[in-house]
């Protein structure tokens, strides 16, 4: 397929300038690991803009006046006046539990009246309640039901995202939640990428009592759920080559950062990426073992330590930020303004699961962004593309347009880039490109 869209008001390139990368930083380091500082806001806006795409990929970018002589219009070449509407690349949600089974309005309630998020877990809620349920269902429902999660994403212009195993606590189901990550590729316009996160929580077979209610706690055998993930789960998974990278809840009752590491290395070992959920809780020293491990991303960071941010700078890991989840829950926002400034690279999604946020939507997160961790519209649109699409190791193939890149795109039906969190939570996305082919939008 050929494609031209031209006459663009704004076309939002996130192809950095020179003089934007980031105080220290070459421009080949700053695009693999995702952009700092001023590097944030500079979106490399071209107004009355054009792009050529031909088949997925990029062929051309720049002004109408200038570009469009030079082109030669192919046969069967599509060509889209974009009436002065804005054009960015398609957002990418880095963080998500997109596979499961069930759901928990009833704990949504129970929070509502006061219940706090840690008061239901204790009460048996929480993950596990949704371990039990995915447990129980087949492939096919999961698939089933992450399709209509997918559909709707699409409608709001994420065009590539991430999505974590986590609530099976078992191989079998482990290895089912990642079975149909990979089935959703072949099944509509989103790229589904895999995270194996068997380190969620610690599963109630590995409880030597019942769960204590009133304490909030149980014996654990952590060596032996540990040694699971890592003898067991991990080689079966790199086996079949089903996860791409491995995370693991390094916080307050869930996972060591001691345990964290292990698994972590581990993982690399078996070819798996590192990320991590870290300190979302409380601050735990998980910053510090992202930081330790290289990983990729560290998750959530409410309660990170400033010796856990100068490790996470030093070794490249992307800050990945859901101000959703704080929303959900009524928790703390993530210190992002001082991780900007530190020139960590911050990045946005939507962490998408049953329990601690629901949303789908990724205008709505760059709103919240705006409103409480403080980013400006142009960094928290750098967030929601680019450097999400290097937290998922992609920043060379999306989250820019550029010559040679990926076509995922979106046509936004406002009059600048700005009003996405200032009209937050209504769709202006008109058109969405995956791949150089329209799937939402005319054709």
């Amino acid at each position: 397929m050929h494609l031209i869209i031209q006459h663009i008001g704004q076309l939002l390139t996130l192809s950095p300038s020179p003089n934007a990368l980031g105080e220290g930083r070459g421009e080949v380091k700053t695009r693999v690991l995702g952009r700092v500082g001023l590097a944030m806001s500079d979106l490399g806006v071209i107004e009355d803009g054009l792009i050529a795409i031909e088949n997925d990929k990029i062929l051309a970018v720049g002004k109408t006046s200038e570009l469009k002589p030079r082109l030669k219009l192919l046969p069967h070449t599509k060509v889209i006046d974009a009436g002065n509407q804005v054009v960015m690349p398609g957002f990418v949600d880095c963080h998500t539990h997109l596979v499961y089974g069930g759901s928990r309005e009833d704990e949504f309630e129970m929070r509502a009246s006061g219940v706090s998020y840690q008061e239901i877990a204790a009460k048996g809620g929480g993950i596990r309640s949704t371990v039990k349920a995915t447990r129980l269902a087949s492939r096919e429902v999961l698939k089933r039901d992450a399709m209509k999660r997918l559909d709707r994403m699409l409608m709001w212009g994420t065009t590539t995202v991430e999505s974590k195993s986590g609530y099976g606590l078992e191989t079998k189901s482990e290895i089912k939640q990642l079975e149909v990550n990979k089935d959703l590729n072949g099944l509509q316009p989103i790229e589904v990428v895999s995270t194996f996160m068997g380190a969620h929580e610690f599963p109630e077979e590995y409880r030597s009592q019942p769960f204590d209610k009133a304490q909030g706690t149980s014996e654990i055998d952590r060596d032996g759920y540990v040694k699971l993930i890592c003898e067991e789960m991990m080689p079966k998974i790199a086996e079949q080559n089903l996860a791409e990278f491995c995370d693991v809840f390094c916080d307050q009752g869930v996972f060591t950062p001691e345990e964290a590491i292990k698994i972590l290395e581990t993982a690399s070992n078996f070819g798996m990426i590192p990320k991590i959920h870290a300190d979302e809780l409380a601050s735990v020293g998980a910053a510090e073992a992202a930081g330790k491990v290289k990983a990729i991303s560290a998750e959530h960071l409410l309660y990170p330590s400033q010796t856990g941010l100068e490790l996470m700078k030093a070794a490249g890991t992307i800050a990945v930020l859901l101000p959703g989840t704080s929303l959900t829950i009524k928790k703390n926002y993530a210190p992002a303004r001082r991780m900007i400034e530190m020139g960590i690279p911050v990045a946005l999604a939507t962490d998408h699961n049953p329990g601690s946020c629901t949303i789908e939507n990724m205008p709505f997160i760059i709103g919240l962004a705006c409103l409480y961790l403080g980013l400006t519209p142009a960094e928290a649109i750098c967030a929601a593309t680019y450097n999400a699409a290097c937290a998922l190791n992609r920043g060379d193939r999306i989250g820019s347009i550029e010559e040679g890149k990926q076509a995922d795109l979106l046509i936004m039906d406002i009059p600048s880039y700005r009003y996405i969190p200032y009209h937050y939570g209504v769709n202006y996305v008109k058109t969405v490109i995956k791949r150089g082919r329209i799937v939402i939008g005319a054709n």
